[in-house]
């Protein structure tokens, strides 16, 4: 069996390993795919460093040469929410989301078949944070209840895992194109939200009595495509692009009363540029700038105050708004066998105070990455790589959807406020063919 042949049997693997992951760092999306990235803020776009490109710049998988990339993440993120202010004590209070620790893989392979011509395939995944709260002791007048008046645990989790085929190819020496098939599989699950299920006592809020909250797993899948462009421009300077237009998904349908569009759930498009410069022979400097539109997918971007009902094609989403990010990173060849990173990602934060409500089961509002990497360049062309991202804490305040008229009238609502933070730490195995 040949050594292609083996490693292209073990990416279904790759593939079920990476479908138990979560995470999200810039709104959903992590902030930066391969460990080498991740220690530089997540700039890859100009870089050719591993076989991560189906997830980043497809065109610089024939720059990165013949090599496989396998790693793991140790991810961390801690959100809490709290309410002040009510005109009902009981509804008041805070409460922290468990499920604090998670393990991330990431895997990529690249085969040479021509010197201007590779082909390789990305594996890798896109989450929602998993939030899962505790019943907290929150009381909305028919007993104890979760913080949005449903019963126990409140919560839930999205997960997107992408297998990505990539073909990239060199129009000159120094330039390339590529292109990379996403296939797209996507689960999701939600609880605790049955006061949102047309429940006794409250307004009806969903058009699909039933199919809003603890229903399980559910499944979908769809098929998109990413195109990048990669440029040397002489010895120092090197430009990318890459662009993925929005990639329709299967409908959640155990979720129809939930998501805008009967259970509709696409992903964003999102593109992204990146210029790398060699300031130095051992030092590198990068930086990337990538848009993910979130308003583009209607039950993430419509507002949450949207006046219609849940499931409908003009209902209510978490209200996210399109975001920039911005990526900053430095590599240092400190000798022949060690290489040092540093970075800093700054993203926009996609979700305003008018949204808060609904944003407690997926508060994504951290901003700030700061992280560091390196990379041991051993014998016979493995490599060990290792990254570390610190995001410091960050919160946003509104006014509770239960000030509507609806509900306990203006003022008597209160407050939510939303918050997280986030630590990760990996480790990545690559070899040179």
């Amino acid at each position: 069996m040949t050594r292609q042949t083996t490693v292209f049997k073990l990416t279904p693997l790759a593939a079920l390993l990476v479908a138990g992951s979560a995470f999200g760092t810039n709104g959903y999306f992590p902030h930066g795919y391969g460990i080498k990235a991740k220690g530089m803020g997540g700039a890859s776009v100009a870089m050719a460093q591993d076989s991560l490109g189906g997830a980043t710049n497809p065109a610089s998988m024939v720059f990165a040469g013949a090599r496989v990339d396998a790693g793991l993440e140790w991810f961390s993120p801690r959100r809490d929410a709290s309410r002040s202010g009510a005109a009902f004590p009981t509804l008041n209070g805070s409460v922290d989301s468990d499920s604090t620790n998670f393990f991330v893989p990431e895997f990529g392979y690249n085969a040479m078949l021509k010197p201007n011509l590779s082909l390789g395939v990305t594996v890798y995944g896109n989450g929602g944070m998993n939030t899962d709260y505790p019943q907290g002791n929150f009381n909305c007048g028919g007993g104890p209840a979760n913080m949005l008046c449903g019963s126990g645990r409140l919560g839930q989790d999205l997960m997107q895992l992408i297998v990505a085929p990539t073909l990239a190819f060199k129009l000159a020496p120094q330039h390339s194109v590529g292109i990379a098939l996403l296939l797209g599989y996507q689960r999701f699950e939600a609880y605790g939200l049955q006061a949102f299920d047309n429940a006794p006592g409250f307004p009806p809020f969903t058009g699909a009595p039933g199919s809003v909250t603890n229903k399980g797993y559910d499944s979908s899948t769809g098929v998109g495509v990413r195109l990048g462009y990669m440029g040397r421009l002489g010895d120092s300077v090197t430009v990318g692009a890459a662009y993925a237009p929005k990639m329709n998904m299967g409908k959640f349908d155990k979720y129809k009363g939930l998501f805008a569009g009967q259970g509709d759930f696409d992903i964003p498009a999102h593109y992204a540029l990146g210029v790398s410069i060699a300031a130095t022979p051992t030092l590198t400097l990068a930086f990337d700038y990538e848009r993910i539109d979130y308003s583009g997918v209607a039950s993430v971007g419509n507002p949450s105050s949207a006046m219609a009902p849940l499931g409908a094609a003009n209902g209510p989403g978490f209200g996210w708004k399109d975001i920039d990010i911005y990526k900053f990173g430095l590599q240092w060849q400190m000798n022949p066998a060690w290489t040092l990173r540093a970075g800093y990602n700054h993203g926009d934060n996609p979700i305003s105070g008018s949204d808060v409500t609904f944003n407690i089961i997926a508060p994504g509002v951290v901003t700030s990455h700061y992280t560091a990497g390196f990379t041991w360049a051993m014998s016979g062309g493995d490599e060990l790589s290792g990254s570390l991202m610190v995001a410091p804490s960050q919160s946003v305040t509104g006014a509770s959807m239960f000030n509507s008229p609806a509900l306990l009238g203006p003022g008597n609502g209160g407050n939510e406020t939303i918050r997280m933070r986030q630590m990760s730490i990996g480790l990545a195995w690559s070899r040179k063919f």
